[in-house]
């Protein structure tokens, strides 16, 4: 049934504002979307920086905006320039959490000044610009937080000061890596490994620590955190954050699912895209001449950076599986790999419309990078995953898809072409790629229930979030 138009209402005005990351900007603009259905006037808030990019690859008029969706920017705090390239994220993170909340300020002084808009009642934030919560307080008026990983992830981050405390991290060597860990309340015993790493092993812990502990204490402050997962993949999980951070906790996720069910595609809102690099077109065209489930995606998200061995590896890997591949990658691949794979193999070097490519009938499998955003779009798509986690939390997303939730199969250690091979075959067309796929597509029919109305878990929580949280008190 196509979604039916809201009549703006009076007086809810919703400021979006998302962290300054692909991968944080597409959930946060399904949430706008979702508000704006529910007949909030939205502003959505990028950086300038994001703001010049978008331009760049959707068009000059991309961020026109409706009169009932506009966008508006802020500076990120960090010196300008015109290279359209991702930018230094501890940078990034130092100067959003130092320099951020005076021009978002202003911004709100600027919007409620003005007669054409109603005036600023409630804002929905990702988790990680916390200093919105700040400004929320001050105008008196409620702040939701979006984050943007997992719930198991959100647990084991509260956890990491006590960890330190316990002198478990940093970690003195590669061994201690297979640390168990028994004491996280809803996880049964998980290794050291498979925690996000960047606060583990990096050279910038101390750093990442800081901003990890900064925005969960503040988390604690906002009148409502928002996760994009669902009840039955993390209820336990979920449950205990209620107790140990906050109350007001509420899956309302996968959020493709959601904006699947209520946002007309073809509507000015549904056409709304924030792609930070040129879409292309062709590969959808592509995977039309291909048999059902003959094709296996390959996407490591916006900000995995291949080694040149690494990249080798992957390429001869699918090569020697003669399994016909969707490959976006923004390197250089050797002339030889293409001239040898010319014939089953199509290599995208812009922005891919994932969402699109996953639900393809051509698509039997994707290789991912297990980013939280592509997991969730796996589901909705019901696609059978091959795991190459790359950093974060995507090593946390790699356990639980292939040893609690069945959802995919992993290229375990060090990246060879051997193994690269066995698995893409194995999942493409052996007996566990017919076990995962079975798994997946149990998963995408309960994903399906708690999306849906009037009693889906996610939809009802989405709702409650709406009414009792962003249209209430707070």
């Amino acid at each position: 049934m196509e979604p039916q138009a809201v009549s703006p209402l009076p007086n809810r005005h919703a400021v979006c504002i998302p962290y300054p990351a692909q991968g944080h900007i597409n959930p946060m603009l399904k949430v706008a979307k979702l508000l704006h259905a529910r007949g909030f006037h939205v502003t959505f808030v990028n950086t300038d920086y994001n703001h010049r990019r978008i331009l760049r690859s959707r068009g000059p008029h991309a961020l026109d905006g409706l009169t009932s969706f506009r966008f508006e920017t802020i500076p990120d705090g960090l010196p300008w320039t015109d290279v359209d390239a991702k930018q230094d994220m501890l940078k990034l993170i130092d100067s959003t959490m130092n320099n951020c909340l005076s021009p978002f300020k202003d911004l709100l002084t600027r919007l409620n000044s003005g007669s054409d808009v109603p005036p600023v009642s409630c804002i929905v934030s990702d988790a990680s610009m916390s200093f919105t919560i700040d400004a929320a307080e001050k105008l008196e008026i409620p702040v939701v937080l979006l984050w943007t990983n997992s719930a198991t992830a959100l647990m084991l981050y509260l956890h990491y000061q006590k960890l330190m405390e316990k002198g478990i991290i940093p970690v003195k060597d590669e061994s201690d890596l297979k640390t168990e860990i028994d004491w996280i309340p809803s996880i049964n015993t998980i290794q050291l490994k498979d925690f996000p790493d960047f606060t583990i092993k990096s050279d910038h812990q101390h750093l990442m620590l800081n901003f990890i502990t900064h925005v969960t204490e503040r988390s604690k402050r906002a009148s409502a955190i928002i996760i994009n997962t669902f009840e039955n993949l993390e209820h336990d999980v979920v449950s205990s954050l209620r107790s140990i951070l906050h109350p007001r906790i509420y899956p309302v996720g996968p959020l493709p699912i959601l904006e699947d069910r209520e946002i007309n595609r073809d509507s000015e809102i549904g056409r709304l895209r924030l792609n930070l690099w040129e879409e292309e077109t062709e590969s959808l065209d592509w995977l039309d001449t291909k048999e059902k489930k003959s094709v296996l995606y390959v996407n490591f998200g916006s900000i995995t950076v291949l080694t040149s061995e690494q990249l080798l590896e992957f390429a001869w890997g699918l090569a020697m599986s003669g399994k016909e591949f969707l490959w976006v990658v923004r390197s250089t691949l050797p002339a030889e790999f293409l001239s040898e794979t010319a014939d089953r193999g199509k290599v995208v070097t812009g922005w891919c419309p994932q969402e699109k490519v996953l639900s393809h009938p051509a698509i039997g499998g994707f290789l991912t990078h297990c980013g939280w955003n592509s997991m969730m779009e796996s589901v909705f798509a019901g696609a059978p995953m091959i795991c190459w986690p790359f950093f974060a939390d995507q090593l946390t997303n790699r356990k639980f898809c292939c040893e609690e939730w069945g959802l995919g199969m992993e290229i375990e250690g060090e990246v060879k072409r051997g193994r690269v091979e066995a698995v893409v075959r194995e999942v493409m067309d052996g007996a566990g790629g017919v076990e995962i796929r079975e798994k997946v597509m149990e998963w995408r029919r309960v994903a399906g229930d708690a999306s849906a109305p009037p009693c889906g878990s996610s939809f009802v929580n989405f709702q409650t979030v709406v009414n009792e949280v962003l249209m209430g008190d707070g």
